[in-house]
């Protein structure tokens, strides 16, 4: 075919001047990788769809190759969502303070695995164990690597081939469309439905148990809420049939809010302390959405459980590496005292601050793009959440800024809008925003103090090179 035969080859291209420079600048090896992928590419374009391409394109991809391979891809990004616990931004943010004394840990060698006491093999659940029995009361735990770890975990030891019985409501599908049914499944335990999508009774489970039931399960719905004509079994009477049956009861609690603090926002969210102290035998939550931790998967609850879990052959597949283990015993060494968690818990810092505290970063945006780059803006009230599937239903009192212009019709405005929010996005320096209904916002709940004058810098540079 005429189009493969015009396409030039790796020595010719290698002989190219733009190439010539991506050699000088990288390695050799690099560039004809990013040379073959294109020719490849380029192929399979001529023989599928007839298309020819011109020699600057060719250069083009390879450069862009060279640069994806280079570039990194996970980058600091600054959040003006008003979304506390972004799930798609990280979920709980790091602070300075936590960045800190966890570098000092992870600096050359560490004792992930060393008893210094008796000098010799140690486990590296110990490091954390104490101080989370501690703040939770339970009898032991176990971490491993995220919550739905946990979960087919737990499901796997004590129910594969065995019914778990669960509520309708309480089917949950948390992020990235994996659902509870289909965790169930893969755990090799056949899930008992009970009760109805508003309403699940305590006779509801009573009914359904058999010989072949192993867990009594509950899962707090917290990225949703059922309003209405409802009602739930309590886990206070689920802990009761429990024992009455010696079946074990099961609390899936999700978000992770460790105890009861000084933040207001929290109010009715269950927290494990006092959930633990209801007697349920096992409860499992996430160490980075309230924790305010690492992406982790912790087990809390009855010794004589949590110790038959330990021994699982699967737990080797699930541990977590020594950076997480520094974070969280880092984060969790917050919550002995409620002043340094509201201090270095990035996610309790953000949740308390006053209505008063958002709306003088607004006004301070405001004035930097007014003044220093001449960007009109307007203060609105914004809605903040907590996010990261915690407290639906609940908005946090925020303002937003929202940039305006002198535009002759709403379609123009809208089309400035959009280029502006993907222009932020495609920064060196990316700022997530909001568009809504043509408008841009940025609420300044979760930008940090320090970064105001950064966002007006990148603001400014991407308003300039679109206007």
């Amino acid at each position: 075919m005429e189009g493969l035969k015009n396409l030039p080859g790796v020595d010719k291209l290698l002989s190219f001047p733009e190439i010539v420079k991506l050699k000088e600048e990288y390695n050799e090896s690099l560039v004809k990788y990013a040379i073959r992928d294109t020719l490849s590419y380029f192929r399979k374009m001529i023989l599928n769809e007839k298309i020819i391409p011109e020699t600057n394109d060719i250069v083009k991809r390879i450069s862009l190759i060279i640069s994806n391979i280079t570039t990194k891809s996970l980058r600091n990004v600054i959040n003006a969502t008003g979304v506390v616990v972004h799930t798609n931004l990280g979920r709980a943010p790091f602070s300075d303070e936590l960045i800190a004394e966890v570098s000092e840990t992870l600096r050359g060698y560490s004792n992930l695995e060393y008893d210094l006491e008796k000098g010799t093999r140690g486990s590296r659940n110990s490091h954390i164990t104490k101080l989370l029995t501690y703040l939770t009361g339970a009898e032991d735990v176990l971490v491993v690597n995220n919550n739905a770890a946990a979960l087919m975990l737990m499901l796997r030891t004590f129910a594969k081939g065995k019914e778990v019985i669960v509520s309708r409501g309480e089917l949950i599908e948390i992020g990235g469309s994996f659902r509870l049914p289909d965790i169930m499944a893969a755990s090799d335990c056949k899930m008992v439905e009970v009760g109805t999508t508003n309403k699940t009774k305590i006779r509801d489970y009573e009914n359904a148990i058999s010989d072949e039931t192993a867990i009594l399960f509950k899962a707090h719905t917290s990225n949703y809420v059922i309003k209405g004509f409802t009602h739930e079994a309590g886990l206070n009477e689920l802990v009761a049939l429990g024992k009455k049956t010696g079946i074990p009861v099961i609390y899936d609690m999700g978000s992770g809010l460790l105890r009861k603090t000084s933040v207001k926002v929290f109010g009715d969210e269950p927290d494990v302390k006092k959930t633990l102290a209801s007697g349920v035998d096992i409860v499992s939550f996430s160490g980075d959405k309230l924790l305010g931790g690492p992406q982790a998967g912790i087990i809390a609850g009855k010794k004589k459980y949590v110790s038959i879990l330990k021994k699982e052959p699967m737990v080797r597949a699930l541990r977590v590496g020594k950076t997480t283990l520094a974070f969280m015993e880092a984060a969790l060494s917050y919550y002995l005292d409620d002043e340094i968690l509201t201090k270095k818990n990035t996610i309790f810092k953000m949740m308390s601050k006053k209505p008063e505290e958002i709306r003088k970063s607004a006004v301070e945006l405001q004035q930097i793009l007014s003044s220093g780059y001449g960007i009109d803006s307007t203060i609105v009230n914004g809605q903040g959440q907590c996010g990261g599937g915690a407290l639906p239903g609940e908005t946090i009192e925020s303002f937003a800024l929202r940039i305006d212009g002198n535009f002759k019709s709403n379609k123009k405005k809208s089309e400035f809008a959009e280029k502006l929010f993907y222009g932020l996005l495609h920064h060196q320096n990316p700022v997530v925003a909001i568009l809504r209904k043509g408008d841009i916002y940025f609420d300044l709940l979760t930008i940090p103090e320090d970064q105001i004058n950064k966002l007006a810098n990148i603001i400014k540079d991407v308003f300039n090179e679109i206007s």
